[in-house]
């Protein structure tokens, strides 16, 4: 069991791996053994993560992308396959957000979101589909969101992108399985960034995060890398359409007291 888990062998390229949960992840890939390829729109990042999974020992390419241009996407693909000859693994960590009361929401900013976070996932499994699935063992990891589950209070934009991703994720696992791609889903908790520990230590919001979270703790980005691990390998052969939360018992959680 401990050797279905070993990635070595296997490319793992992860959109929006430059940054954030998917720059750990993408780290975490290169731990278990895969060369990965982390991509994202500014090349600068490209370069540098790139570096860092060079000194873990594993191969990598730095190639910018982006999910909103389609012929960016099959660019990276095709290079990808010029260097290693396959891909086995796809990450789908690119996203935006933005909290507005939904009445004050304009058209244009409920559009850009859903076609970063939904539409932009949806081109790169449609980019990456033929090498996942020549293998017979591709493996698409998507990540979404505690509200894919549940609503949060004034992000209408992201929570619809991210429940539109969980059903796309359990469509195309239905889709694809037949060819020999699982497709799966993370839902990160509330983990501290640089971007939001202003947030999470200073406000209402924060504190109300904190107490319906069961640990009463939030998390530690190294804590995404085992699910992530998990259903990009032999270990999750059968496990498709399903999406695991990351979340110290957030979404379990009822009354704490």
């Amino acid at each position: 069991m401990l050797q279905s888990l070993d990635l070595t062998g296997r490319v793992a390229v992860v959109v929006g791996g430059t940054s954030g949960l998917g720059r750990v992840i993408a780290l975490g890939l290169a731990e278990a053994g895969a060369d990965v390829v982390p991509t994202g729109r500014r090349s600068e990042l490209v370069q540098q993560v790139c570096g860092e999974v060079e000194k873990l020992g594993r191969r990598t390419l730095a190639q910018s992308a982006d999910v909103l241009d389609r012929a960016s996407l099959d660019r990276l693909r095709d290079r990808v396959l010029e260097k290693f000859g396959h891909i086995e693994i796809l990450v789908n960590a690119a996203g935006r957000t933005a909290r507005k009361p939904t009445k004050d929401l304009p058209e244009s900013e409920w559009s850009s979101i859903l076609e970063t976070n939904l539409t932009g996932a949806l081109r790169a499994c449609q980019s990456f589909y033929e090498p996942l699935a020549a293998n017979g063992r591709g493996r698409i990891v998507n990540i979404c969101s505690l509200s894919s589950f549940v609503g949060l209070n004034e992000v209408a934009a992201y929570a619809a992108s991210k429940s539109g991703l969980l059903s796309l994720t359990q469509t195309l696992a239905i889709e694809w399985s037949r060819n020999g791609v699982n497709v799966n889903a993370i839902a990160p908790g509330v983990f501290r960034t640089d971007l939001n520990k202003a947030l999470l230590d200073g406000t209402d919001r924060g504190r109300e995060f904190l107490l319906r979270t069961p640990m009463k703790r939030f998390g530690k980005l190294e804590e995404l890398v085992g699910a992530a691990v998990l259903l990009a390998s032999d270990a999750a052969s059968f496990i498709t359409g399903q999406c695991i939360a990351v979340d110290g018992g957030f979404l379990a959680s009822g009354v704490n007291s």
